[in-house]
């Protein structure tokens, strides 16, 4: 086939997929649109480019550069405030001819209010880099359970509230569930993964880290009431 074939091709190739592109952005803006009117959230596609200021302290917010929010559904969930998004950032690299190329990178997150002021409190799934860190001293938090401490990697400047969060009770329904990264700071928690998320799959962080709060022993929960001055 000779270049002059070859070209016209080419373009309605990229016109092709520059097309299925955008039906695919619309879809998926209907479908959480439909799906935030559904449980009384509101839902706005514009991007928000304030959320790493809002939220320094959340790592996943502060990847990158070139970051924004959108596909933001918010609103009052079970007594919790919620904010459910679609995240971007961007990252750079040089190709052998030494051109920057930017790569695009899109992921889901939910941010869970709490009444409770919590401790700073760090979960994933372990990794391989982990186990090697963990060879030379580097380790995470591990738990009575092996099968939680394998699967999953915990870090909190402070050990014994991540014990008392992470009991038994709480590994157990963590590793029933679909896994995400969860980090809490003050009155907020986020869970993330590293691609989008469905509707549904929304809802399924939201349960995970509702689970995670509903399972705090009534001790913590006491002594946080206090602290805060909450009778």
């Amino acid at each position: 086939m000779g270049p002059i074939v070859f070209v016209p091709i080419f373009i309605v190739a990229i016109i092709a997929l520059i097309i299925f592109g955008a039906y695919k952005t619309a879809q998926r803006r209907k479908e959480l649109a439909s799906w935030a009117a559904s449980k009384g959230l509101t839902y706005r596609q514009q991007k928000d480019r304030s959320f790493d200021d809002r939220f320094p302290k959340f790592n996943v917010l502060r990847q990158g550069s070139g970051r924004y929010a959108y596909n933001i559904m918010e609103g009052d969930w079970l007594g919790h405030r919620l904010l459910a998004f679609d995240y971007h950032y961007e990252t750079h690299s040089t190709d052998s001819k030494g051109h920057r190329k930017t790569h695009h990178h899109h992921f889901s997150a939910v941010i869970l209010s709490s009444d409770l002021l919590l401790k700073p409190l760090f979960i994933r799934l372990e990794g391989f880099f982990d186990k090697i860190t963990e060879f030379i001293g580097f380790d995470d938090i591990d738990f009575e359970s092996a099968e939680f401490s394998r699967k999953f990697y915990v870090k909190a400047e402070d050990r014994r509230w991540a014990y008392d969060v992470i009991h038994a009770r709480t590994m157990e329904f963590l590793l029933s569930m679909p896994r995400f990264t969860i980090q809490f700071d003050g009155y907020n928690v986020i869970a993330s993964q590293s691609s989008l998320l469905k509707p549904q799959e929304f809802e399924t962080a939201i349960d995970v880290i509702k689970g995670i709060l509903d399972r705090m022993p009534d001790y913590l929960v006491k002594q946080l009431e206090e602290e805060r001055g909450i009778s």
